[in-house]
């Protein structure tokens, strides 16, 4: 089973990125921001729960969307893998999905990170706001400032992945084509 971390910062190109992976390779997309989505829209109990705790302006908890995780491996045991993509964010969260995979005879296959210099990620995202009409995607300081909080918090995880030698850094710079070649090069490579 083919289990992928897909990782960088914002605008480093990982939801594109994700789309053509998943069609090449038959995998599933999780990503945490569509299974919170989806889980409030299904009325789950999950769901319910993470609504709850959102319209309250907290952050859903890490027990929380490892269930809903949980549950999606469960609805497709069948799968050829999975690209985890905006989850896991911390250690503790790749130490709960570690657990959660093991737990089902599987594990993370490879982190693989798009590196992608700050001047560049924030010309995109100024650019994708253009066309996506997104706020966070308008002003160079708050595009600035995700990127710093990426850098501090959300980054330091590439250490963990390192540790058990999956982690595999490419460049995120270049065509779409170009990018999804050098990953495609790292997943036949597995």
């Amino acid at each position: 089973m083919l289990n992928i971390v897909l990782f960088g910062p914002p605008g480093a190109g990982k939801g594109t990125q994700s789309e053509m992976l998943i069609k090449e390779f038959n995998l599933v997309h999780l990503s945490t921001g569509d299974l919170l989505r989806n889980e409030i829209s299904e009325k789950t109990s999950l769901g319910l729960k993470a609504k709850e705790l959102m319209d309250s302006g907290m952050l859903v908890p890490d027990n929380v969307v490892i269930g809903m995780i949980e549950s999606r491996l469960k609805n497709n045991i069948k799968s050829k893998g999975f690209i985890f993509d905006g989850f896991p964010r911390t250690s503790e969260q790749a130490i709960a999905l570690d657990q959660l995979l093991d737990g089902n005879k599987q594990s993370i296959s490879s982190m693989i990170s798009l590196k992608v210099d700050d001047n560049e990620l924030i010309r995109r995202l100024l650019e994708r706001g253009k066309d996506s009409g997104r706020a966070d995607d308008q002003s160079s300081e708050i595009i600035a400032n995700r990127i710093k909080e990426y850098n501090n918090k959300t980054a330091p995880l590439k250490l963990y992945y390192s540790k058990q030698d999956k982690l595999k850094e490419i460049s995120g710079l270049g065509t779409i084509s170009e990018i999804n070649d050098r990953i495609n090069q790292v997943i036949n490579k597995l």
